[in-house]
């Protein structure tokens, strides 16, 4: 078979919807996804060039689980590709606890492991590894590879990693973990792509979407990072608070008496751009909004960029780049300009035109921190990472 025939299968396997790939080497062949899991399922699929393959509604019986649901892509995969084989499929796994700094092949033992980490990514790693059983049974006898979320973190000095709490808590592995490394990957491959020097200098990226998080980088390598036991930890999101004051939570359960599971409920699901503006966590819709409120919730998550901004250059010693990615990242001029004003002091600056014309550098030529605009693909990275493997 030539290159072609083998392609890696990339799954994202999140509540309500699995997103795939079919890459063959660099090239992705197409990319789509089943959403609306178990209510009103809908296929969707795309080639390279943005055809539409296939735009339909499915049987409710045909999408009611992640396993029915890979079968409908299996499907479909079958007919549109019936002279492509399926090499290996490579999986978003974002929690891969203190042992996983590398793709692995995934077994029994490794499921079990990933399961007791559930609670510390309850809103992504049970899908996750629901997406795993169900390409095993879709694919069976084919390599599953699990690429982790956290493992661009692995490697920090315990000094970043530890909580002031006493030692045993870290060994029993209450650390920093930090998160959307898969992204950071890939934006920090392009970053020495566009510009090697600056690339290989003191980096600060901004993955900014439903989720949100912050990375410093020296030498395209992870120094720090905003999120780390979990991933609530850091910057305000769509629905996630973001850093809170433990307080805060004693509050809540002495004198709300709320247990833990309302209060899960309320950091994971409740607060963020939501629980802020009571309008939506969706920064288009916030945008779009006259409310007060909206414009509270946007300004207030451009405050944490900013002070994260300043505390990752803190520890990096002064700052090279500034480069904005993920959904808001990429697409929100506003954002961005919230997020770079008043920052003259540490050398950010925007070139307004550039901002609002969504270029890659946004920055004058002359400033001193050089700030971008990459748009980010995990699920290229899983790719490489699990084509590495299988060609090991």
């Amino acid at each position: 078979m030539t290159s072609a025939e083998q392609a890696i299968l990339v799954i994202n396997a999140g509540s309500s919807s699995i997103k795939f790939q079919l890459f063959d080497g660099e090239h992705s062949l197409l990319r789509g996804q089943v959403d609306g899991l178990g209510t009103k399922p809908h296929l969707s699929v795309h080639d390279d060039a943005g055809t539409t393959l296939a735009d339909s509604a499915l049987p409710a019986d045909d999408a009611a689980c992640h396993e029915t649901a890979l079968g409908a892509i299996v499907a479909f995969l079958s007919t549109a590709t019936p002279d492509i084989a399926v090499r290996a499929v490579g999986h978003r796994v974002v929690h891969g606890g203190p042992d996983h700094a590398d793709p692995v092949l995934i077994d029994e033992t490794l499921q079990q492991a990933l399961a007791r980490l559930e609670p510390l990514a309850p809103l992504h790693q049970p899908h996750n590894l629901a997406g795993i059983r169900a390409a095993q049974k879709a694919f069976p006898g084919t390599p599953q590879i699990a690429c982790f979320d956290t493992a661009f973190h692995r490697g920090h000095p315990r000094v970043i990693d530890t909580f002031a709490l006493p030692s045993a808590f870290y060994d029993e592995g209450v650390r920093r973990y930090g998160f959307h490394g898969l992204s950071y990957e890939f934006v920090a491959g392009r970053l020495c792509e566009i510009a090697p020097d600056v690339g290989r200098g003191r980096v600060i990226i901004a993955h900014l979407g439903n989720g949100a998080s912050m990375c410093a980088l020296r030498d395209g390598k992870s120094v720090s990072t905003s999120m780390g036991f979990s991933a609530l930890d850091g910057l305000p999101m769509g629905t996630r608070s973001g850093q809170i004051d433990p307080g805060v939570l004693l509050y809540l359960m002495q004198e709300r008496g709320m247990d833990g599971d309302e209060i899960a409920d309320l950091l994971y699901h409740r607060s963020g751009l939501l629980g802020l503006s009571g309008v939506s966590s969706d920064m288009r819709t916030l945008e779009a909004s006259p409310d007060p409120a909206a414009r509270l919730a946007i300004e207030h998550f451009a405050l944490r960029i900013r002070r994260e901004t300043g505390a990752l250059a803190a520890i990096l010693g002064g700052l090279d780049a500034l480069v904005f990615t993920g959904g808001i990242g990429e697409h929100s001029a506003r954002v961005r300009s919230l997020a770079c004003a008043d920052m003259g002091w540490l050398g950010i600056a925007l070139d307004a035109d550039a901002n609002a014309a969504q270029e890659t550098r946004l920055s004058p030529a002359e400033a001193k921190v050089a700030v971008y605009r990459i748009e980010t693909d995990e699920e290229r990275m899983i790719a490489r990472q699990a084509r590495r493997l299988v060609d090991a």
